[in-house]
């Protein structure tokens, strides 16, 4: 699992975090959020108060400190400790749980590096304007958007069934997305963004009209497979992903064959001559 790592900075505070490619997440270090959060230069009072913290939280049942994992992150001695990490989601609600003035700037700073659409939870019609903005921004026609959009309702429509049926963190959904994108495109999301030379930007936002057609099409049939037959769980969830993709896959296979091109290319609109501002942030406006 590749990872890359990088500062961010709130305020004078310095906040470690790890991009996990398997996920396509960016994971925050939660001491150093906590510290943030407390106005706590010293590293070692931030983390006992975040130890203690965790404590109370696992006792009143909070789900948020079971959805933090432990990764490798450089400490000030230049050595790598394991350190627990969140991504920006479940941060929001350990923020919750700290009384700070600061708590609100961190969340708009966390939206600010990137998770605007943790913010659009409970207006989506803002997330989608703010895409469309995005997107027209990069040079991006109205029928590229249009089908961008179409794609992401489709992906939503399917994650959302995985919710209902077992499926369950970040974790599990980049499994089975990564199965059915293998399945009809013949690579892994990893090596699709290398295709496209990008690591952390968000792969749905380089691809050409026809890559985001067949993966909404095996999306789609993934999710109607796996309505058919009530699939539940990972097991089940994953063997309908297969089966979804593979229809995918022979469409995409005829076409090459009909057109003589291939689909999954390096082609990669956000960074072609008509591009009219350079990517910013580690991801694109929707997920």
């Amino acid at each position: 699992m590749d990872r890359e790592q990088a500062l961010a900075v709130f305020e004078n505070y310095e906040i470690r975090r790890i991009y996990v490619d398997s996920s396509g997440m960016w994971m925050f270090s939660v001491v150093d959020v906590v510290a943030a959060l407390i106005q706590q230069p010293d590293y070692q009072t931030a983390r006992k108060y975040w130890n203690k913290l965790k404590e109370r939280l696992k006792k009143e049942g909070n789900e948020s400190v079971t959805k933090c994992h432990q990764l490798k992150l450089m400490a000030a001695d230049g050595k790598k400790y394991l350190t627990d990490v969140a991504s920006a989601e479940t941060l929001l609600r350990i923020i919750q749980s700290v009384p700070s003035p600061k708590a609100e700037p961190i969340k708009l700073w966390l939206a600010k590096v990137g998770y605007e659409r943790i913010q659009d939870m409970s207006d989506p019609a803002r997330s989608l304007d703010r895409a469309r903005e995005y997107w027209q921004q990069h040079g991006r026609s109205e029928k590229w958007i249009q089908q961008r959009m179409m794609g992401q309702e489709t992906r939503n429509k399917l994650t959302d069934y995985w919710k209902d049926h077992e499926i369950a963190g970040e974790t599990e959904f980049a499994i089975l997305t990564n199965i059915i994108h293998h399945e009809w495109s013949g690579v892994s999301v990893k090596k699709h963004k290398a295709i496209k030379g990008i690591k952390a930007q968000h792969l749905r936002d380089h691809m050409s009209e026809a890559e985001l057609i067949f993966t909404a099409l095996a999306e789609l049939s993934t999710r109607q497979i796996a309505e058919s037959v009530t699939a539940t769980g990972m097991t089940e969830n994953a063997e309908a992903g297969k089966q979804g993709g593979k229809i995918a896959r022979k469409a995409r296979l005829e076409l090459e064959h009909k057109t003589g091109k291939k689909v999954v290319t390096g082609e990669n609109f956000l960074s072609s001559p008509g591009t009219k501002k350079k990517l910013q942030g580690p991801s694109g406006p929707l997920k």
